[in-house]
């Protein structure tokens, strides 16, 4: 569609009523062999438990192949591991997971440093600005602050010693964590 005239949803919905059930189907059916994205929407819709297990694994091994390869040296693109998530997010609307995800993604790239070394100024930007997105997420859930509290702890501990203020970034935003975390408890949230 390139310089023809997009159609509205109004105008989409008019067409489609048209359709009979048989034209619909094969209208889905050519969507799906035609886009990895209706692909997704399609088995999302259709078997959510297993597909949304599937998308996170794959989503998963995107963020450690970006660091650690099987073979040859890190690719290291950032933007290619913030979009896994960014896509997981997008399909599966699953909270959990998606946290769960950011969180890796800063385990893995905490990994990293700590195996190669220091490493230039906007990958740690890169990680303490997820680091940051994952408190904001947490900060007023009780709930998934237990849930992932241990781990973002220890991604705070195995940056001790880091460059470029890194450590002490993710110690202020733990302590944020922190407070709020003792604060609902005492509040019996």
């Amino acid at each position: 569609m390139t310089n023809s005239k997009k159609l509205s949803i109004p105008e989409i919905k008019k067409a489609l009523k048209s359709y009979d059930k048989e034209s619909l189907i094969t209208l889905l059916i050519d969507g799906y062999k035609q886009s990895q994205e209706m692909k997704n929407y399609i088995h999302v819709l259709l078997n959510p438990e297993e597909t949304i297990e599937e998308l996170y694994q794959k989503s998963k091994n995107q963020i450690l192949h970006e660091f650690f390869p099987e073979r040859g040296d890190a690719k290291m693109r950032l933007s290619v591991a913030r979009k896994a998530i960014t896509e997981f997010k997008k399909w599966c609307k699953d909270e959990i997971r998606t946290i769960d995800l950011m969180i890796y993604y800063v385990e893995v790239g905490v990994d990293f440093a700590n195996e190669y070394g220091d490493i230039y100024e906007q990958f740690y930007n890169s990680m303490i600005s997820m680091y940051g997105n994952v408190v904001d997420k947490i900060n007023n859930n009780l709930e998934l602050c237990d849930r992932f509290y241990q781990r973002l702890k220890s991604i705070v501990m195995n940056t001790s010693g880091m460059g470029w203020g890194f450590h002490e970034e993710l110690y202020s935003l733990f302590g944020q964590l922190s407070i709020q975390v003792e604060k609902g408890r005492r509040e019996g949230h």
